[in-house]
């Protein structure tokens, strides 16, 4: 009688441990998966540092000139109509033309200014052109920028303190929930109004309206059109308490063939304003404003 129910116990302990098999292993292809898609973006994140401090990134921005009509001086002298930083180049290195939509740049004899690594000898038009021009002088490196009906000199300064001090960003932790699937309601010939912290408003085309739910609630956003993405602005209840005060921005895949895509707020991040006061950021349209707290991405940062 002991031998049978010696046989049944290991019996019933051997279909336990057959049984519990599928369930480790599925347990751990979910727990495989959940570390791979938080490295993910724990890497996204490091991209995002390493972008920020890069000479093409936002950190660097040391002034935005608008240029008026017809002669605008240049240099670190406080006589000029543009006074870049002090110590960083010649007092005085030429001036800027605008005239009838375009922008010529003349430099003085003898100052030492580059366009593109050629040095710049006589009159260039640096807008509009073929091949935009980036003229440098020492650590100071500038180009033209146009907004609307508004020309500007966009200045970096590639000795720029604040690349050096800058440690990064808070984020909220990565949380699963908050990568969704959202379906794109298709618009056609579709504008809505975009206004940037200038003052301006463009008319920018929408694809249409990513439809997704989050606890429970159906929420709507409008995308814009980024290349072969979709670029959302957004609000929410942590703007200006938690998050920057002027909203988030995230990008989203062009959905499939069943038009449904990714809207990961994992990744939703600070617009340039939230770093330099040398940015020209498009603010959220009124319809992107969430009657919820989007605790996912990028935490305020500011200076």
């Amino acid at each position: 009688m002991r031998l049978v129910n010696d046989l049944l116990t290991r019996t019933s302990f051997s279909i336990v441990i057959i049984g519990l098999v599928p369930f480790l292993f599925i347990s751990a292809q979910c727990f495989a998966q959940s570390t791979t898609y938080e490295q993910s973006i724990l890497d996204w994140r490091q991209e995002r540092v390493a972008s920020l401090k890069s000479e093409n990134g936002w950190l660097n921005l040391a002034g935005l000139f608008w240029l008026e009509e017809g002669e605008n001086s240049f240099g670190a002298g406080k006589s000029n109509k543009i006074v870049y930083p002090e110590g960083k180049c010649a007092a005085q290195l030429g001036h800027f033309t605008l005239k009838n939509g375009e922008v010529w740049l003349n430099i003085l004899p003898g100052a030492e200014v580059t366009a593109n690594g050629h040095p710049v000898t006589a009159p260039l038009r640096i807008y509009p052109s073929e091949n935009p021009a980036a003229m440098q002088s020492g650590p100071l490196r500038w180009f033209v920028i146009k907004r609307e009906d508004k020309y500007g000199i966009r200045l970096r300064d590639l000795e720029h303190a604040a690349v050096q001090s800058f440690t990064g960003i808070d984020n909220y932790p990565v949380d699963s929930a908050w990568r969704v699937r959202a379906y794109l309601e298709p618009a056609v010939d579709k504008k809505i109004p975009i206004a940037n912290v200038l003052g301006q408003t463009l008319m920018l085309d929408c694809p249409g309206t990513l439809v997704f739910t989050l606890h429970g609630a159906t929420y709507r956003l409008d995308a814009l059109e980024e290349g072969e993405e979709l670029f959302i602005i957004f609000g929410d209840e942590t703007s200006g308490v938690e998050t920057y005060g002027a909203g988030r921005f995230v990008y989203a895949a062009r959905p499939g063939a069943d038009g449904f895509t990714t809207l990961d707020f994992n990744k939703a991040y600070n617009p340039p304003c939230a770093f330099t006061a040398f940015a020209t950021c498009p603010l959220p349209p009124r319809q992107n404003w969430l009657p919820v707290s989007v605790v996912a991405g990028e935490r305020n940062w500011g200076h």
